[in-house]
């Protein structure tokens, strides 16, 4: 095997037959890494380290499990507090506080407003603070706040504490994305992040069993069933945001995960020099006057506002509401539009496959195939009158989309790559101003009393999808045209 120095410009490290030269032994994990992108046979379309080296598939195997894990449970807690207050609304909260307007509407945007505020600030934060720090105290106090809906006697305190549990929670979902993006290379990123994000569609499908499991409970120590998921909830997230404190590894450059040995963390270091992700710096003028009159972070963060707001019904429970306006009880109300959520769940994990193995860090294919879905889906609902069978499929199918937001915030980690603070930013870019505009959008065209025919909702989710296929070809070549640059920089600087 060839070897190099690690300062030349092949990108090569030493092998194992000349680490003594180093100072290292042929166990260093540092001397297994030979390549700047590691050869892929078949066995990388199933899983991405089965072509890696031996201590380099020891290290992504332990941080797979330890730090996957974590993060998936700390997502699963955020979208089970965000999705019960859906599960609640529809299972007799609704008609205990009397509330038959838009109410649950003010609730969602009241909770996306307090989310927005949260989300830039904390990510600039993270770029100079401990993220094993923040992120779990964040998950702790939105923990609290979840039980104290119990409490709520009308509509205006549920508002209220929407508000502060979406601040809360504003840290969690930018800020694993961008910790993400400092620990995995290209071939390997949409995965785990696409995993991080299904771990969210199984916690709205808990939560629609949960519902229907605590219902039992109505009238146990006073409380209705809707109230005992809000009590169950905190009682399973408080003791998730705890374990953050000790599991959650900050970034390579700053780490002191308890679990990873030196040679560990040096090898996590040069795993990201290889992919040239760059280290911290401070924000200056410059760097931002650079940030802001780039592409990058207007195209990314507008895919990323189509993205959201063209999947996922403005955050109503159109399906349950459908269900329900049929005459379908509170147990299949809460039940059968988890068959959504499970079909998401696959299809997400589709998209990471498919994104780091197929198309070989191709970001824009999952993004086309959706938006062509999403269009025949959208038509369908918005003619409304069609075979009962079909409605039930388009519903089925209505939230597969969803799973690309792993496969959107690889591709800005793919395109930001060497500025540590351009990733931060965009990333919090992406998801605030994806939240403002679901802020207010719902409240036009997902309209709690037009429920079960959206027919608003459904055309403009139609055009969206149109405007999200063409973003997406738009940043793809933009993307080509950044890389032959850059290639053509490095030419030149080589002569």
């Amino acid at each position: 095997m060839t070897t190099s120095d690690p300062d030349s410009k092949s990108g090569l490290f030493v092998d194992e037959n000349t680490s003594s030269a180093r100072g290292n032994s042929p166990s260093d994990p540092i001397s297994t890494i030979v390549e700047e992108k590691p050869k892929q046979t078949w066995r990388s379309y199933i899983w991405d380290t089965f072509d890696k080296p031996r201590e380099e598939r020891r290290f992504l195997f332990k941080f797979d499990a330890i730090v996957m894990t974590l993060i998936s449970l700390g997502f699963f807690i955020k979208i089970l507090d965000q999705f019960n207050i859906n599960s609640a609304f529809v299972s007799g909260m609704k008609e205990d506080l009397q509330l038959n307007g838009n109410e649950l509407n003010y609730m969602t945007s009241m909770y996306t407003a307090g989310y927005i505020i949260g989300e830039i600030p904390s990510n600039i934060l993270l770029t100079k603070i401990r993220p094993s720090v923040w992120i779990p105290a964040c998950e702790v106090v939105w923990s609290v706040l979840t039980i104290l809906l119990t409490q709520c006697k009308n509509a205006q305190q549920i508002y209220a504490l929407r508000f502060f549990i979406g601040l809360a929670e504003s840290p969690l979902y930018p800020g694993i994305q961008f910790l993400l993006g400092s620990w995995y290379r290209k071939d390997e990123l949409a995965k785990r992040a696409c995993i991080f994000h299904a771990s969210g569609n199984i916690a709205a499908m808990f939560s629609g069993y949960l519902m229907a499991a605590t219902y039992n409970l109505e009238g146990v120590h006073g409380y209705h069933g809707w109230q005992w998921l809000f009590i169950i909830n905190t009682v399973i997230s408080l003791p998730i945001a705890i374990l953050g404190f000790f599991f959650l590894p900050d970034i390579p450059e700053i780490t002191k995960a308890w679990y990873l040995t030196e040679a560990e963390i040096a090898l996590a270091k040069r795993r990201m020099e290889l992919e040239g992700r760059a280290n911290r710096q401070p924000y200056t003028l410059a760097k931002l006057r650079k940030i802001f009159t780039s592409w990058r972070i207007y195209l990314l963060t507008l895919i990323y506002v189509l993205f959201s707001n063209g999947n996922g019904y403005g955050g109503q429970p159109a399906f349950a509401l459908w269900l329900k306006s049929r005459g379908y009880g509170v147990y299949k109300v809460n039940t059968y539009p988890t068959i959504q959520y499970g079909i998401t769940v696959f299809f997400t994990l589709v998209f990471g496959w498919t994104s780091d193995s197929l198309f070989r860090g191709g970001r824009w294919q999952p993004m086309i195939f959706t938006g062509i879905l999403n269009i025949a889906v959208n038509i369908s609902l918005a003619v409304w009158d069609i075979n009962v069978g079909w409605k039930w499929a388009c519903y089925c199918l209505g939230l597969l989309g969803v799973g690309l937001s792993g496969i959107a915030f690889a591709w800005a980690h793919d395109i930001c790559t060497d500025d540590n603070e351009e990733r931060a930013l965009v990333v919090a870019f992406m998801s605030t101003f994806a939240q403002v505009v679901q802020t207010w959008l719902p409240l036009i065209i997902w309209q709690t009393v037009e429920a079960p025919q959206y027919r608003k909702g459904f055309i403009s989710s139609v055009f969206i999808a149109v405007l999200m296929m063409g973003c997406a070809l738009t940043i793809r070549w933009l993307q080509r045209r950044q890389e032959a640059e850059k290639e053509k920089e490095k030419r030149e600087g080589g002569v």
